[in-house]
């Protein structure tokens, strides 16, 4: 039953019932990634492609798509990392949740997150004061 409602009324927690209707309708399953994610395809896009989505295993992150599949989203690439015997470059990292918002977010220098004072750069302003 709590199924039933979340995917009723909730969007980020896997999937809708359109959704799954959809996909029961015109998805063909094209693989799983290590995270439980599953990939789909069916039916064709206005520009000649055929769609390409995701069900994610719980809250619905795109940043949680690894490399391999990120390239077949966006259609990179015809053959799924299922097929392709995918490694990962050494140049490519694992993945890391979003930490937007988190203590462990980015705060360069200067930001208001962050002690210490910003660095000074050519183009700042420099406010006028009375008697210069």
């Amino acid at each position: 039953m709590w199924n039933f409602i979340v995917q009723t009324f909730t969007w980020w927690n896997g999937q809708t019932m359109g959704t799954r209707f959809a996909t029961w309708r015109f998805g063909k399953r094209v693989g799983e990634d290590e995270f439980g994610n599953v990939y789909y395809e069916g039916g064709m896009s206005s520009y000649g492609l055929p769609k390409r989505w995701v069900i994610y295993k719980g809250y619905a992150e795109a940043s949680a798509i690894p490399p391999g599949w990120h390239g077949w989203m966006h259609h990179r690439t015809d053959v799924p990392p299922t097929k392709d015997n995918y490694v990962t470059k050494e140049w490519q990292k694992q993945h890391r949740a979003n930490q937007t918002g988190t203590p462990q977010a980015y705060r360069p220098p200067g930001s208001l997150a962050v002690a210490g004072e910003r660095p000074r750069v050519t183009g700042d302003y420099d406010a006028w004061t009375p008697g210069n």
